[in-house]
């Protein structure tokens, strides 16, 4: 059995980020970093897996999200170079020279950008959930869409029933899978509803920088080997620019998860192999 992980907290740039330490007897280090708006919570299961063999997994909550501070300053601090600068500040301050990468969507995304400036050298291996140096554009404003204005719900069973539907692409949850999503990503506002937790104001990112997902630049200067999972049905990153991946900068091996749109929540048996795999360098 892994050992249970310890909720942590750093002051990184000025801003206090929350992240669960898994594993912190092990040599090498994972970074898990979750979706846009998610929480660290997200990589328990693959946290709880990797942890139990022979890696500390370390997965933050993104500034604005979960635990994690909000920002006071959303159009200068909801981007992906200065998240990329906050996860150089909590490696920095955990003493950590070289780790690997795993990260769904925003995480991954948050990956590329540092294995290709801040921590360049750094990364070891790159494991992008779900995502690429291009993203589709209708994908892109459909999660602003539902992101941007967050639901609200009398009760935690309600606000449930809504991540199984606009989550629905994740795959399969059990449902004590779903239960667990729910409560580690709700918070309740001055009225007493419930709402996903995580700054509204995170999507400005969309608005005062609208390219900041297109990292076509950075993805062929880098050189390290990187895992792509896709899911199948993924409206997110098209089957195209994924071929395209396999060709450019670090020609990524491209692995498809059936049953899968954007994301796949890495809580599979199968998920786990291909990710730790990879991490062991198969």
């Amino acid at each position: 059995m892994p050992t249970p992980p310890v909720s942590c907290y750093l002051n990184c740039l000025g801003r206090e980020i929350h992240y669960l330490d898994w594993g912190a007897e092990h040599a090498e280090t994972v970074i898990a970093w979750h979706g846009l708006a998610r929480t660290g919570r997200d990589m328990d299961d693959l946290a709880a897996h990797l942890s139990s063999r022979r890696w500390r997994v370390i997965c933050p909550d993104t500034i604005g999200r979960g635990l994690s501070q909000w920002s006071p300053d959303p159009a200068g601090e909801y981007h992906l170079d200065f998240y990329a600068r906050l996860a150089t500040a909590l490696l920095d301050q955990l003493g950590l020279e070289r780790v690997h990468w795993v990260g769904t969507s925003m995480g991954g995304a948050i990956g590329t950008v540092a294995a290709a400036g801040p921590l360049r050298g750094r990364i070891g291996r790159l494991v992008l959930n779900d995502n690429g140096p291009s993203l589709a554009a209708a994908a892109i404003e459909r999660i602003r869409t539902y992101a941007g204005s967050p639901a609200a719900f009398a009760t935690v069973s309600e606000l449930e029933q809504y991540f199984r539907s606009v989550y629905k692409p994740y795959g399969w949850l059990s449902d004590a899978q779903w239960r667990r999503l729910t409560e580690t990503s709700v918070r309740r506002l001055p009225d007493g509803r419930v709402t996903p937790h995580y700054d509204p104001a995170m999507v400005q990112q969309f608005i005062h920088h609208p390219d900041d997902y297109e990292r076509w630049a950075e993805w062929d200067t880098l050189d390290l080997p990187v895992l792509c999972l896709r899911g199948e049905s993924s409206d997110l990153l098209l089957r195209d620019t994924a071929d395209a991946m396999r060709e450019r900068g670090p020609r990524a091996v491209v692995v498809e998860i059936p049953g899968c749109g954007h994301a796949p929540a890495l809580n599979t048996p199968d998920q786990f192999a291909l990710v730790e795999r990879f991490l062991a360098g198969g």
